[in-house]
């Protein structure tokens, strides 16, 4: 499925944060160990030991899936809320208007089809950090609209915010590539209209 890109839209200057204070790193999903989420916070430890606990927010947005084996229980997700390394914000359906306060959208997963959060995040108008798997590799092209990162890499993906937090003129381009990117290749007119193309052409090739 494409992205709204009528709701999921910048809401002021690329790669900027709508919350005042620090940057906001915005990592939205499920809460499960195959997001990457382990090397997150990994990262976020990394980083707040190298500049201090007050330059870069580190946020996870989403709930647990239960069903899944691999799913972080709440009671990490809040030790880890409580050691201060993390902000974790569980569920939110504004989606939207959560990504309007995140500075850089990240999703380190290990595995993707075509994942929505990242989706969302270039009609949003963000710089993205994800790993360098099939999936995330097709919503971000490093060095076009983000930057890639190998899976299970904790140092890697820090070393990748770090850049992105750091550098507003790259923030800059890579979120207008992100909403061009949306525009172009994902919206839900385009993906749509492919959809029933090829629906089509399976049609009249059974005939």
């Amino acid at each position: 499925a494409g992205v709204d890109i009528a709701r999921f839209k910048p809401r002021q200057n690329f790669g900027a944060s709508s919350a005042e204070g620090p940057p906001i790193v915005m990592l939205l999903s499920r809460m499960l160990w195959d997001k990457g989420i382990g090397e997150f916070v990994e990262a976020a430890r990394q980083l707040r030991r190298n500049h201090g606990e007050q330059t870069t927010r580190f946020v996870l947005v989403g709930d647990p899936d239960l069903d899944n084996r691999g799913a972080i229980t709440k009671a990490q997700l809040q030790t880890w809320q409580t050691e201060g390394v993390i902000e974790w914000w569980g569920f939110r359906p504004d989606v939207e208007n959560v990504l309007s306060q995140a500075t850089v959208s990240c999703l380190p997963s290990y595995r993707e089809g075509l994942p929505k959060s990242l989706l969302e995040s270039l009609a949003m108008g963000l710089p993205c950090v994800a790993t360098d798997v099939p999936g995330c590799r097709e919503a971000v092209v490093d060095g076009v609209n983000g930057l890639l990162v190998p899976a299970r890499d904790s140092v890697a993906l820090a070393n990748a915010i770090d850049c992105l937090v750091n550098n507003d003129v790259l923030r800059d381009r890579f979120g207008k590539a992100s909403r061009q990117m949306a525009v172009e290749q994902f919206s839900k007119a385009i993906v749509n209209e492919q959809t029933l193309a090829l629906y089509d052409q399976m049609s009249e090739s059974n005939d």
